[in-house]
């Protein structure tokens, strides 16, 4: 699985910027530092979900405050490893203590597992719900939206292809390469 966020930036209805975080984010720079763009959405491509990123300073100030930086100390900061809370029932714990390999590789090994069952559907669900969030805050006073996002949600490819047909052009391109593996298989 890929996991390489994508992100694409919004001046009202028009794409100004889109792809890795980076690239996104010097594109959106440029043109705000260009003048005559109003506000601007960014919304992650794999979830849907707006994002905010501060644009003050340079170029690479930006950049700069939106990479994570580089993690020193305990763990395993190379793969990527992030320590979180997790709250279980007791016999949920006396299950995970008895696994081999400690609490974390059992529970590794458990989410791994998940993601191989089904990984069409789940796909398509993720591919949904980012074409629905997205859609919500970008198109939701548009014409046909609702329409639209209960095609989505049925699976229809075809009506929802023609039901976001007037939309504005970018808005609408974005929403269905959003929505597309939603509809495969």
């Amino acid at each position: 699985m890929n996991d390489q966020r994508t992100y694409a930036a919004f001046a009202g209805e028009r794409l100004i910027a889109a792809g890795e975080l980076r690239h996104m984010l010097l594109e959106t720079k440029a043109e705000l530092d260009r003048g005559g763009v109003g506000d601007v959405l960014i919304f992650e491509d794999q979830t849907g979900r707006q994002v905010d990123f501060d644009f003050r300073g340079s170029a690479e100030d930006v950049v700069e405050r939106a990479l994570p930086p580089r993690r020193s100390g305990p763990g395993r900061p190379r793969l990527g490893v992030v320590s979180r809370e997790v709250s279980l029932l007791p016999r949920h714990w006396e299950w995970l203590e008895e696994q081999p390999n400690g609490i974390s590789a059992a529970l590794r090994r458990l989410v791994e597992e998940g993601k191989k069952r089904e990984p069409a559907a789940e796909r398509a669900r993720r591919a949904r719900d980012a074409a629905g969030r997205f859609m919500s805050a970008m198109a939701g006073n548009l014409p046909g939206y609702e329409e639209a996002s209960r095609a989505l949600y049925a699976g229809y490819a075809a009506r929802f292809g023609e039901l976001i047909r007037d939309w504005p052009a970018d808005v609408r391109e974005h929403a269905a390469k959003l929505a597309e593996a939603s509809f495969a298989g």
